[in-house]
C-alpha cells in the first residue's frame, strides 16, 4: 500500500502512545512537550513505564497525576509485580485509582539486577494472571498487558506465550500489547495463533522508532527481539550523523505502519522514548488530524 492509498483508503486508526517518568527537570521539560504535541491526536490512551523492581513508582505516580489534572488525555499506569510483596503492590493499585488512573498494564517485571532470572517474592505475586486477579479485586480497572511476536526470552516457545496469554485474559486482561519487533510477520503470526486459541482481545503491534540504533539494538538483545540484517545496514556509518539517522528512522517506522496496515492491524501503539517528532509525523501518515485541545 502506498501512502496515496493509506490516506484515501481513511479507514479508522487507533493509536496510544508510551512515556517513561523522566529522571531530571530537564527530562521532565522535553517529557511535557512530547505530551502536548501527541495530545491533539486524540489517541486511546497513554502508558507511562514503572521501573524493574518500582524503581521509579513515585515518578511514575507523579506523571500519570498530573496528565490526569493538566490535559485530555487517559494515562494507563505501568504495574509489576516483581521484589514486592502483594501487600505494596496492592497499595500501588489503591493510590492509582484514588489519583483517577483507570486503566493499568500489568506486567511481570524484570529483576533489578540486569540479567537476573525472574524470582517471585515469597509474599508476592508470582505471575501476572495472579497481578490481575488482584488488581480486578481492588477496583474495575481496565487492564493491558504485554505479548512477544518473537517469543519472551524466559518461554520456550511462542505456544507457550500463547497459553499465558490465555490465562491474562482469563484473569481480566482486555489488550495485549506487542513487544517492538522488526518483524512484521511475526506480529501477524502472534495475532493469528491468538484467535486459533480462541482469543478475541486486540493483539496491538508496538512500534519503535529506530534513530539511537545502538540503544535499540542493546534494548532488542534484553527482550529477544531480532534485528534484521537490512535494518543494521540502513545505519551503518551514520553514527555520528544524526540528522541522516532521523531521516531513516521515518522511512522505517513509516514503512511499517503501512506493511502492518496491510496485515490487518488498525491499532498501533508507539515507544515514543519521550520523543513526539517521529510518532507525530506517523500518525499523520495513518491519516490522524489532530484536534483543537481546550
Amino acid at each position: 500500500m502506498s501512502l496515496k492509498d493509506l490516506v484515501a483508503e481513511a479507514r479508522p486508526i487507533g493509536v496510544s502512545f508510551e512515556f517513561f517518568p523522566p529522571r531530571t527537570a530537564e527530562m521532565g521539560e522535553q517529557l511535557w512537550r512530547s505530551v502536548k504535541r501527541l495530545e491533539p491526536l486524540g489517541p486511546d490512551f497513554v502508558s507511562v513505564t514503572y521501573g524493574a523492581g518500582g524503581s521509579t513508582r513515585e515518578r511514575t505516580h507523579a506523571t500519570v497525576k498530573r496528565i490526569i489534572e493538566e490535559t485530555t488525555l487517559k494515562p494507563a499506569a505501568h504495574l509489576t509485580c516483581v521484589v514486592a510483596t502483594q501487600h505494596e503492590v496492592d497499595e500501588v493499585v489503591r493510590s492509582y485509582w484514588q489519583a483517577g488512573v483507570r486503566h493499568i498494564v500489568a506486567l511481570r517485571g524484570d529483576m533489578p539486577e540486569a540479567g537476573a532470572p525472574y524470582a517471585a517474592h515469597p509474599q508476592g505475586y508470582a505471575s501476572t494472571p495472579e497481578l490481575i486477579e488482584g488488581i480486578r479485586a481492588i477496583a474495575p480497572f481496565a487492564v493491558s498487558v504485554s505479548c512477544y511476536p518473537e517469543r519472551h526470552p524466559d518461554s520456550p516457545s511462542l505456544e507457550h506465550d500463547i497459553e499465558l496469554l490465555k490465562r491474562k485474559v482469563a484473569a481480566g486482561a482486555e489488550r495485549a500489547i506487542a513487544q517492538f519487533c522488526f518483524d512484521n510477520d511475526a506480529i501477524a503470526r502472534l495475532r493469528d495463533g491468538a484467535a486459533k486459541a480462541g482469543l478475541s482481545i486486540p493483539i496491538v503491534p508496538g512500534l519503535m522508532p529506530s534513530t539511537n540504533f545502538k540503544g535499540i539494538a542493546h534494548m532488542a538483545a534484553r527482550c529477544g527481539a531480532s534485528i534484521p540484517g537490512w535494518l543494521a545496514r540502513l545505519y551503518e556509518g551514520l553514527e555520528h550523523d544524526l540528522e541522516s539517522r532521523r531521516v531513516v528512522a521515518a522511512s522505517v517506522l513509516a514503512e511499517q505502519v503501512m506493511a502492518l496496515h496491510d496485515h490487518g492491524f488498525d491499532r498501533f501503539h508507539f515507544y515514543t522514548l519521550n520523543q513526539a517528532d517521529l510518532t507525530y509525523a506517523t500518525c499523520r501518515i495513518l491519516g490522524l488530524v489532530p484536534k483543537d485541545v481546550p
